[in-house]
């Protein structure tokens, strides 16, 4: 049998009402001791004595980080041909 991961952040909290579903909500200190980040995809499993949450993948980002990201210099300019080309021209 294993041991059981060493804690580096650990708060108590009460599992509230969210729509049909129920929620905990997770402290800054928690989501940053996890690497877990706004919009993080996330796997939750039910383990013996538990729950287990853990990253998935990485996080997706919001449209307003994406526009950020955005670089005119290497994204922007004309994407479509600005003339017939192929079997367009009759």
């Amino acid at each position: 049998m294993s041991a059981p991961p060493s804690t580096t952040a650990s708060a108590e909290q009460v599992v509230q009402q969210w729509g049909n579903g129920l929620a905990v909500r997770l402290t800054a200190k928690i989501a940053k001791a996890a690497h877990l980040a706004l919009g993080q995809p996330v796997m939750v499993e039910v383990v013996e004595g538990g729950v287990l949450l853990r990253p998935a993948g990485k996080p997706r980002l919001t449209l307003e980080q994406k526009i950020k990201l955005f670089d005119p210099a290497k994204h922007g300019g004309e994407v479509m041909a600005d003339a017939p080309v192929g079997r367009e021209i009759f």
